[in-house]
């Protein structure tokens, strides 16, 4: 028999590529249309949620055999109950690598780092027998208050995008499947399950769909999770709108679409809308809701035909990678692993500041002589986020014990507070700890000082109260830079804090997010310089929580949160203002340095609108050539914005739209060039609703940072005629400006139709009751000629 669509099971898993429609496994292939043809309603039904908290639905009788799969968290690492789940799925899970959270990933800026980390990801997954791994999220970070910041990349769809749509393939090589998440609109979690996110169709378009848009397109992954929330008042998961309009139509999604844990609120409605499975099992409840709707006529049956067609064609594709890493008793590299775990961790933290004390800036360090290290975080790392994406790591690194055997050196260690979420120490004297911390660091030559949020401060399920660091860290690092002004702060936190009312007290301050089960070691390969830093902010550090764009929009209240900023997310939100940030979107020093020649930008062919599915269709060719310019070999993360000075519609200062991360040793030159295509210039125009490019002038900048702009090129572009038609209700400023009528308007409005004194107010009206007062020179009958005229 045959599996309906081309597998391919990777040839670790030791089974080769599977023909074209058809492979062949440990006796558990089978006709995806066959066996549809056999199910009945029932039994069709059932399959459309789960057995239990982890696997889907098996049938199970004569001539038919259906198997059930496992799938299961989390984004960074396999999170796999291997007992009884538990009824929340946090219990106990196997040992898995447990790789550096999103927040971490997202500040490598490399596509081909997540493609590996994805497919080691893959490998374990498929080991461990498990079909889908849920991830990776790419939400965007609407508001560093989101708890759950640290599963996702960025507050910029390129960035999400670009490193979703690699961790995705990556992961999806190894013959398992994604679960791209949670879509859509889902950027908080107060509220989490019931909240509306009131948000226009064209900040959608623009910010919050077009992450999962790149990865759909690029990547199809085999599911897409629906978010819990509702959108504009219609819950995700029967948003027919947003699941099957866009996602499938527009997008030509393949896949399965699956709930979040717990989201259908109604089971037939989310069917109509193209929710396929339901999970977890809801106990045979929700399935005699289908039986009940399409036998009382109010659900077409031909509707379940699809999604349980989608179904089982996930567990068909599945069935060759696992039962051929059955077969071989294959098991993944585990030391090769948490290698590529502390090379990911290393990759993605951020040095934010390197200033010179006594001439010469503190990091790297050149030995560990002299140097102590204090803060608890050094000892009991914090290492991953809270919450469903827990992962049992096969081993766990930190900072100190690292340091002490890099260096050969019993360094000096202080705990400084204690990590327990609170700002007291739980029965320890907090007093004797600070003091002692300070003695350690008065008589160190250099103070590393470990700071970061505890577990109880950001998890799925709450939102943080605040962005600062608890009181007792701050009073740990004002304790040590009174005895010694060599301080460098090490962080370890999910999502962005107040840096502002204490980065003066560290001449250094590295930003190492949550590290994975290696950030310990990776976090030191940076501070002695074994690893150069070359981590980008994929999000801004505000100078304060008030200055963030959601302030004020979040988390909303009565059942809705309203996405009053708009366009303006992020450091298009600070870049608009001209505001001063902490630290600006793409910021990252080096221990080398940079430079910047001859930018330049090139049309290669007029704009085709708005497919940006291949390399083809590049509009722009922007060149730029990147020097090292220092003594160390290092990377530079070159990035390309774009700003359309000239568009009708209101646009952001300038936007991300390509990047590229660059290798280069001592005094090395490269030419980057980067392609922007006709999507990369368009805006979504809430009028026509579609993608549309302005003709006309657009400035290319390219830069290390949204704020550090190293160069820029002008480029006039041929876009497309996006005059929209008169209609009565258009204003008279609106026909004035029209290429055919226009001059006829004015001419009747400056030629004594309308009073020198009305002028200004009469541009705002609309041109129907201009007819009405008799203020314009015609009629109505006059305005049905004109607008004949004008929309030909």
């Amino acid at each position: 028999m045959t599996i309906e669509e081309t597998t391919e099971a990777p040839a670790a898993a030791g089974s080769g590529a599977a023909a074209q429609g058809a492979a062949t496994t440990a006796g558990r292939a089978f006709d995806v249309e066959r066996v549809l043809a056999a199910l009945t309603l029932e039994e069709k039904a059932s399959l459309l949620s789960g057995l239990d908290f982890w696997t889907t639905q098996p049938v199970d009788r004569d001539g038919v055999a259906v198997p059930g799969v496992m799938v299961t968290d989390g984004p960074h690492g396999l999170r796999k109950q291997a007992e009884t789940p538990d009824h929340l799925g946090l219990g106990t899970s196997v040992p898995a690598t447990c790789f550096p959270p999103a927040a971490t990933l997202g500040s490598t800026w490399d596509p081909a780092l997540l493609r590996r980390v994805g497919e080691a990801l893959g490998r374990e997954t498929r080991v461990n027998d498990v079909a889908v791994l849920l991830g990776p999220g790419i939400n965007i970070k609407r508001s560093p208050l989101n708890g759950r910041n640290f599963e996702y990349l960025s507050e910029d769809p390129v960035i999400s995008g670009e490193l979703g749509t690699a961790l995705v393939a990556g992961i999806q090589s190894q013959g398992v499947g994604t679960s791209l998440k949670h879509f859509a609109a889902n950027n908080q979690e107060a509220d989490r399950m019931r909240v509306s996110a009131d948000v226009d169709e064209r900040t959608l378009r623009e910010i919050y769909l077009p992450g999962f848009e790149r990865v759909v397109k690029r990547a199809q992954p085999w599911t897409v999770m629906c978010s819990y929330n509702k959108i504009n008042d219609v819950y995700a998961s029967q948003n027919h709108w947003l699941l099957t309009e866009v996602l499938r139509d527009e997008w030509g999604f393949e896949g399965l679409v699956v709930s979040d844990w717990g989201a259908v609120r109604d089971r037939g409605a989310a069917v109509a809308a193209g929710l396929d499975l339901e999970m977890p099992a809801s106990g045979g409840r929700t399935d005699a809701e289908v039986v009940a709707a399409v036998r009382a006529g109010t659900l077409d049956e031909a509707v379940v035909d699809v999604a349980a067609r989608r179904v089982l064609r996930l567990v068909a594709r599945s069935l060759p990678a696992l039962d051929a890493a059955a077969a071989s008793g294959e098991n993944f590299d585990v030391d090769a692993h948490h290698a590529l775990a502390r090379e990911a961790a290393a990759a993605g933290t951020v040095l934010l500041k390197n200033d010179p004390v006594d001439e010469a800036p503190l990091l790297p360090l050149a030995s560990a002589d002299g140097v102590a290290v204090v803060g608890e975080l050094a000892r009991t790392p914090r290492y991953q986020g809270a919450g469903s994406s827990q992962v049992n790591p096969t081993r766990l690194d930190d900072a100190l014990s690292a340091l002490r055997t890099a260096t050969g050196a019993e360094v000096p260690f202080a705990a400084g507070y204690t990590v327990d979420g609170a700002d007291a120490g739980s029965g320890t004297d907090a007093a004797a700890l600070l003091a002692e911390a300070a003695e350690v660091a008065r008589a160190a030559g250099t103070v590393l000082v470990f700071l970061g949020l505890p577990a109880s401060y950001e998890s799925e399920g709450f939102d943080r109260a605040h962005m600062d660091l608890p009181a007792e860290q701050v009073a740990l690092l004002e304790a040590v830079a009174a005895v010694n002004p060599r301080v460098v702060v090490v962080l370890a936190n999910g999502s962005a804090v107040s840096v502002a009312a204490w980065r003066h007290l560290a001449p250094a301050v590295v930003e190492g997010w949550l590290g994975g089960q290696a950030g310990g070691s990776a976090v030191v390969d940076v501070l002695l310089g074994a690893v150069n830093p070359a981590g980008r902010l994929a999000e801004t550090i505000p100078l304060r929580l008030q200055d963030n764009p959601s302030y004020g929009n979040f988390p909303g209240e009565l059942g809705h949160v309203r996405y009053g900023e708009g366009l303006l997310v992020g450091y298009r939100w600070y870049d608009a203002r001209q505001a001063d940030v902490a630290y600006p979107f793409g910021h990252g020093l080096s221990y080398t340095t940079f430079a910047y020649d001859g930018v330049a930008a090139e049309v290669l062919r007029p704009a085709s609108g708005a497919d940006d599915t291949t390399a083809d269709d590049a509009v722009v060719r922007v060149t730029v050539t990147v020097t090292n310019t220092g003594e160390r070999s290092g990377a530079e993360v070159v990035q390309v914005y774009v700003g359309d000075p000239e568009s009708q519609a209101q646009r952001p200062e300038r936007e991300l739209k390509a990047f590229a991360k660059v290798d280069l040793e001592p005094g090395e030159s490269r030419e980057v060039t980067l392609d922007l295509v006709g999507r990369d210039l368009a805006y979504w125009h809430p009028v026509l609703r579609r993608w549309v490019v302005e003709g006309g002038e657009f400035v290319i900048s390219v830069g290390a940072s949204s704020r550090d702009l190293r160069g820029s090129a002008t480029v006039v572009v041929e876009g497309e005629d996006v005059r929209l038609p008169l209609e009565p209700l258009s204003t008279v400023a609106e026909a004035m400006a029209h290429p055919v009528v226009g001059p006829r308007i004015q001419a009747l409005v400056h030629g004594g139709a309308v009073a020198e004194d009305m002028l200004g107010m009469i541009g705002d009206m609309p041109l129907t009751v201009v007819a009405d007062f008799g203020m314009g020179g015609f009629d109505r009958d006059g305005l049905t000629a004109l607008l004949a005229e004008a929309n030909g």
